[in-house]
């Protein structure tokens, strides 16, 4: 979805975040993440470098500062794709941000789509199942909500909603 708003409006910042988990098939360090090992994640969070950063699915995963600064400094709006805890701190840090819940359409259909990537575990499926359960419990937190149904409508709503709080 994210990837498909941005190419409607382009001008939209994406940060890379850092994340403690291995690269899947095809990643490339510094493009759709910055890996890290566990200790240079845990300098990173000592040297306060994180706007935010949590714990998903057995790995750590945050956005820099750093990313953020160079986005906003650009005079862009910016999308951050993070979990639920993320987002939450990135609204105590920065009241002005918008938080979009994006939820499957049911867990039955989230565990479909885990494992149709091929990439991930039983294990790890079932943590980030039971994760899923409990962000759900917090959508109510955030300022819209969005079921992934449908990708063309759901992205349509999610650009609709983007520009919306933009033109507040």
């Amino acid at each position: 979805m994210v990837s498909a708003v941005r190419r409607a409006r382009p001008d939209l910042g994406l940060t890379v975040s850092a994340t403690t988990r291995a690269p899947r098939p095809g990643e490339v360090d510094g493009v759709a993440y910055s890996f890290k090992t566990d200790a240079e994640f845990d300098a990173m969070v000592e040297a306060g470098e994180f706007l935010e950063w949590a714990h998903v699915a057995g790995h750590r995963y945050g956005t820099p500062v750093s990313e953020v600064e160079r986005v906003l400094a650009s005079g862009h709006s910016l999308i951050l794709e993070i979990d639920v805890q993320g987002g939450l701190n990135v609204k105590r840090l920065m009241d002005d941000a918008v938080l979009v819940f994006i939820e499957p359409p049911s867990m039955e259909e989230l565990e479909r789509r885990l494992r149709g990537r091929g990439t991930e575990s039983d294990e790890d499926i079932a943590l980030r199942l039971g994760q899923a359960a409990g962000e759900t419990a917090l959508a109510a937190s955030y300022d819209a909500r969005i079921v992934n149904d449908d990708l063309d409508r759901a992205t349509a709503e999610l650009l609709s909603t983007v520009e919306a709080f933009e033109s507040e």
